[in-house]
């Protein structure tokens, strides 16, 4: 399975996710004006990933600000991850870093945690 790389933009987010590392990075702004278009790639290819993860999955989120449609995204995203963790196939951690003085970001971080079983790290970091 290939790698995706995505460069950040002014409406959506830098994506690096590689699966032969088990490594998946979001970082930016994220409030692109087709969502589904956007995310649907990466859900596409997080859904190959499942069937057969790598032993441990990293992710990191560091998004500066992002829109309810990303916030959905987000969650379906976390969901199949989520589910990599349950099921024993492999091991998923999640970091999310927000802005020190960013409450919103740091609460959207928490919000995560409670919906998910996998760890979850809610960490204040510079956000690039």
């Amino acid at each position: 399975m290939s790698r995706i790389a995505l460069t950040s933009t002014d409406t959506t987010p830098e994506v690096l996710f590689d699966p032969q590392q088990g490594s998946l990075r979001i970082a930016g702004c994220s409030i692109p004006e087709n969502a589904e278009g956007f995310f649907r790639p990466l859900l596409n290819r997080l859904e190959q990933y499942v069937a057969q993860p790598a032993g441990h999955t990293s992710v990191l989120i560091a998004l500066r600000y992002f829109n309810s449609s990303t916030s959905k995204y987000l969650l379906d995203l976390l969901k199949l991850l989520n589910e990599v963790h349950l099921s024993g196939t492999g091991t998923v951690e999640l970091e999310w870093r927000y802005e020190q003085d960013d409450l919103d970001m740091e609460e959207a971080g928490q919000d995560y945690r409670a919906l998910l079983e996998m760890p979850v790290r809610v960490v204040a970091a510079s956000i690039p």
